[in-house]
């Protein structure tokens, strides 16, 4: 399997901090986030990580390299201009030609990506298609994508940010996916297309195959994009996973 983390974003919703910084590049117990991204693929075999660059791109060069100190193989896709979730990985189609993950890079997270995995196999099956949205509860239903799942965890809704009248639960996309390489023939080349506004919505409506994971107890997913969120993963960075 393969990873792709998503680092273009400017990270404008903490100010100061990400102003001529990336926001993955913050600091989480002493060590930048993508760091522990890097540390928490590898200790689960995957070493063949792709990730997209825009904001102050040279920062994360210059501190990754070729990943060979983190014990992995970086390519680096840098966006002139901001292609989006989806449009980052169709873009980088070529590379994610096996089973691949997706990690959102402001999120810190301990999660067990086997149990994820044998979640998503178990699901596929010999059918080569779909996708696999690890799952947490959110206190601000109104500032994520939503997701409704039957009882066996197939995906029934989702519905991304939506206003207030229309929240019908506080499950919640954590920023991790499990994907099949099919599902990038549905998104369109050189173009901005989101995960959440726009492949997931088209998945559902073409009956492409959608699971939804909950995170267990024990496990965190925590969006570092807000001041508050950031001081939660500091707060939790001593239950992370060893590395």
């Amino acid at each position: 399997m393969k990873a792709l983390i998503l680092a273009a974003g400017k990270g404008t919703r903490l100010g100061s901090l990400t102003a001529e910084f990336p926001k993955p590049m913050l600091a989480v117990n002493g060590q930048p986030l993508l760091g522990h991204h890097l540390r928490w693929l590898r200790s689960y075999g995957v070493t063949e990580i792709a990730i997209n660059l825009h904001h102050a791109a040279h920062v994360i060069q210059s501190y990754l390299g070729d990943g060979s100190a983190f014990g992995v193989t970086l390519t680096y896709s840098f966006e002139p201009e901001l292609l989006g979730t989806a449009g980052a990985a169709k873009r980088l189609e070529p590379f994610l030609n096996e089973r691949f993950v997706v990690v959102y890079g402001d999120v810190f997270t301990n999660v067990d990506l086997a149990r994820i995995t044998a979640f998503h196999e178990a699901r596929v099956g010999a059918s080569g298609k779909g996708m696999t949205i690890v799952l947490y509860r959110v206190p601000n239903p109104t500032e994520c994508g939503l997701v409704e799942v039957d009882e066996f965890g197939a995906v029934r809704r989702f519905v991304e940010k939506p206003p207030a009248d229309q929240v019908f639960t506080d499950l919640a996309n954590a920023g991790i996916l499990i994907c099949e390489p099919s599902i990038l023939s549905l998104a369109p080349a050189n173009a901005v297309y989101d995960f959440g506004r726009d492949l997931l919505p088209q998945m559902l409506a073409l009956g492409w195959p959608v699971w939804g994971a909950p995170i267990l107890p024990e496990e965190f997913v925590i969006d570092i994009g807000t001041p508050a969120g950031y001081a939660r993963a500091q707060e939790a960075s001593h239950t992370a996973l060893p590395m």
